[in-house]
């Protein structure tokens, strides 16, 4: 479950990796923190795909280790989604968002403080007794899941075939030139296509973000 999960996330920082469209700020509320701390699964789906850059970003600023970077967002997410069901809750709902944040920040710090954690990661860190998903963790990877799925099925049989054969199936690009017909010039303009229509209808998939 735990490799699938890093797949899934992997795939779409590939896909929407150095782009970034414009983030317009989401405002946050009472009723936002309640439906999140209640489970519900369209707010558990916004939050992940909302803080999931932005935490990246952060994280890539601070930290080098890739496997360590995966770790502290998960390690953050399930951190808000604690602190929100216990018994002090968050007592401005609308600073929800540099809450996020100053965990974030605290974790950071608290992970990089450790040397062993920061020294000789290995790629099978997640394999580590105790490191199965939450059921948090898992409604967050399942709703990405639904995500990525939805908006490639919305997308044209060419962008669909490119993106699958690059991304998914991590295909020899001289197998997929064959396939579709085409140079490795014209490889690179069907991918820029296929990741900018992928990047425009995820972010219309949750137009709140």
């Amino acid at each position: 479950m735990t490799g699938s999960s890093d797949c899934v996330r992997q795939h779409v920082v590939s896909i929407l990796g150095r782009s970034r469209p414009r983030m317009v700020l989401y405002s946050f509320d009472a009723s936002y923190c309640e439906r999140l701390r209640d489970g519900d699964a369209e707010t558990a789906r916004h939050f992940a795909v909302y803080f999931a850059p932005l935490l990246l970003a952060k994280l890539r600023r601070r930290v080098r280790s890739a496997a360590l970077i995966e770790e502290i967002r998960q390690e953050t997410f399930l951190r808000t989604l604690r602190a929100l069901r216990s018994e002090r809750g968050l007592r401005e709902p609308e600073h929800f968002g540099a809450f996020v944040h100053a965990i974030c920040d605290n974790t950071i710090r608290e992970y990089l403080r450790s040397d062993s954690r920061t020294q000789g990661m290995a790629e099978d860190a997640d394999q580590r007794p105790g490191s199965s998903p939450s059921p948090e963790n898992e409604l967050i990877t399942g709703e990405l899941k639904r995500m990525v799925r939805s908006t490639v099925d919305q997308m044209t049989a060419r962008d669909q075939q490119v993106l699958r054969a690059v991304f998914f199936e991590e295909r020899d690009k001289e197998d997929i030139c064959r396939e579709l017909g085409v140079d490795r010039g014209y490889l690179r303009v069907l991918l820029h296509r296929a990741k900018a229509n992928f990047r425009a209808l995820f972010t219309a998939e949750d137009p709140k973000s």
